[in-house]
């Protein structure tokens, strides 16, 4: 392959024959290379020319089919989908757009047909495409009149006036034409109060990915604090819209500032919480165009970093009614949790370390692989204390005392199995002794050192209690850097033996590693 860059006198030529490439279909990596232009460099101008964030221009779009084929709603916390979904006119073109596999689950999991979805960050309109297939109305709108022109092509096909099926049990004898208009998701006021029945959507990430030439009021722009004070704007006017015991799903991710990750989703999370939401599930959205060979594999290594392979998407829920501040709860085990310092079982030899940040492991050895990658990656080498808390049904010891290693390369803090009969008293007493453990082992660990806290979510009184968030807001200690966050989930989990009552829930089947670094 010649790598020859082609130079032009001006500017304004080099645009012209980008654009030619891009009409053509050629890639952006290999205009890149052609050209000598960075990828952001071929954003910027897509969007000056278009007037919105494109992958491909010019592409007529051909309907083979209106549904997916052998869809099957979601019942685990880890939704992952190989294909991103092509059925009626959804596509890939619309940079960072999510995959119409998201808003189908949430639309047929919270909403009824005939009823009102709203999407403030409307895009290509992947959400209001979803609507119009599953007869639900909606109401869509987003900051970018280019956008809304595009969604509205992409909303413009016939369903022929004809009853269609789907999974051969639900029969949609009404469609209706989604709403799509030009609008700012921080100000709703055309929208009465308590008169949505579910909201859908999926907002830019902070400064990531742009999706305007700078327009003002454009979230895409904002770096993470003013971002998270906007967002926190569109969270007031969702809980005032919204009516009362109904859902807003929101996908977000996290992101990297300096070779660590910044915890976008979880303070997302905060900040729809802060306006009165109660979080009803928290899924993660596993990605799958992660590279984990060759090269990608032996600088994650080297470098010991992990390619971020997953998002967010909590589910809010505007409570039905006024939540008592002080809620009467049943009698406290305070032992419930026993810290212990034990050897973990290891397995004896990995085939490659994980090298993302999705660890997808087999039932079979589930804790002895996530052990093996964690010492062996994040001890370099090196003494490390692991402190396991147990159930007191199980270990009626106290906590073991031992003369502790200095200069150990990790502290591993683990709580692997959690159970849903918890009370919020419970859950106070476990943050506070992981705050004083690493308090109190922490000068143990050596500069340039790990703590790593295994640890998950649970539901108490029908919402879910996010741990690893509530962990991450509580550990303010100003020499550990949050370095990655880590889902770990079991192959193939099994559903045939979920409660008949707990239906209307999703089963909690991830786990998290929050891995912390110890710096000067």
């Amino acid at each position: 392959m010649n790598n020859q860059k082609v130079t032009f006198k001006t500017e304004k030529e080099l645009q012209k024959a980008i654009l030619k490439e891009k009409a053509k279909g050629t890639p952006d990596l290999v205009i890149g290379q052609k050209y000598g232009v960075t990828y952001r460099y071929i954003e910027r101008l897509i969007i000056k020319s278009q007037g919105v964030n494109i992958s491909t221009l010019n592409i007529p779009k051909i309907i083979k089919d209106l549904f997916p084929k052998d869809f099957k709603e979601e019942q685990t916390t880890v939704w992952s989908f190989k294909r991103r979904g092509n059925w009626a006119t959804h596509g890939g073109e619309y940079r960072g757009n999510w995959s119409p596999y998201i808003p189908r689950n949430v639309i047929l999991k919270y909403s009824k047909p005939s009823e009102l979805v709203l999407d403030y960050f409307c895009g290509s309109g992947t959400t209001a495409v979803e609507c119009k297939l599953l007869g639900r109305r909606c109401k869509a709108l987003d900051i970018n009149d280019k956008a809304i022109e595009l969604a509205k092509k992409n909303v413009s096909f016939d369903l022929e006036s004809k009853k269609f099926t789907l999974n051969n049990d639900k029969i949609y004898s009404h469609f209706y034409e989604p709403e799509l208009s030009v609008g700012d998701a921080r100000d709703l006021s055309f929208l009465d109060n308590n008169s949505i029945d579910l909201i859908c959507a999926h907002p830019p990430y902070a400064n990531i990915i742009h999706y305007t030439d700078s327009k003002e009021g454009d979230l895409s722009f904002f770096d993470i604090d003013e971002f998270l004070n906007e967002i926190a704007k569109v969270a007031k006017e969702s809980f005032r819209v919204l009516k009362p015991g109904r859902q807003c799903a929101i996908l977000i991710g996290d992101t990297r500032r300096k070779k660590h990750v910044i915890p976008l989703g979880f303070k997302l999370i905060n900040v729809y919480l802060d306006a009165g939401f109660k979080l009803r599930e928290l899924v993660i959205k596993r990605q799958h165009n992660c590279k984990t060979t060759g090269f990608w594999y032996a600088n994650s290594v080297k470098y010991n970093f992990l390619l971020l392979a997953h998002e967010y998407l909590p589910i809010f829920e505007k409570p039905g009614s006024i939540v008592p501040s002080i809620i009467r709860e049943r009698g406290v085990d305070y032992d419930l949790f026993i810290p212990t310092i034990e050897k973990p079982p290891l397995k004896r030899k990995l085939d490659e370390f994980e090298t993302t940040t999705v660890w997808v492991l087999p039932e079979k050895d589930f804790e002895e692989r996530l052990n093996k990658n964690v010492i062996d990656r994040y001890s370099n080498g090196d003494g490390f204390l692991t402190i396991t808390f147990h159930s007191h049904s199980k270990h009626e010891t106290s906590f073991t005392e031992k003369k502790e290693k200095k200069n150990n390369g990790l502290l591993f803090i683990k709580l692997p199995f959690l159970s849903n009969n918890l009370s919020y008293s419970n859950i106070n007493f476990y943050l506070q002794e992981i705050k004083e453990i690493v308090n109190r082992d922490l000068p143990n660990v050596y500069e340039g050192g790990f703590v790593v806290i295994q640890t998950g979510d649970v539901r108490i009184n029908g919402y879910l209690e996010p741990l690893a968030k509530r962990v991450v807001d509580m550990i303010t200690i100003s020499n550990l850097w949050l370095r990655e966050v880590v889902i770990v989930t079991k192959e193939n989990i099994k559903l045939d033996n979920i409660a008949t009552d707990n239906e209307k829930y999703l089963r909690i089947s991830h786990q998290y590693l929050l891995i912390l670094k110890k710096i000067n």
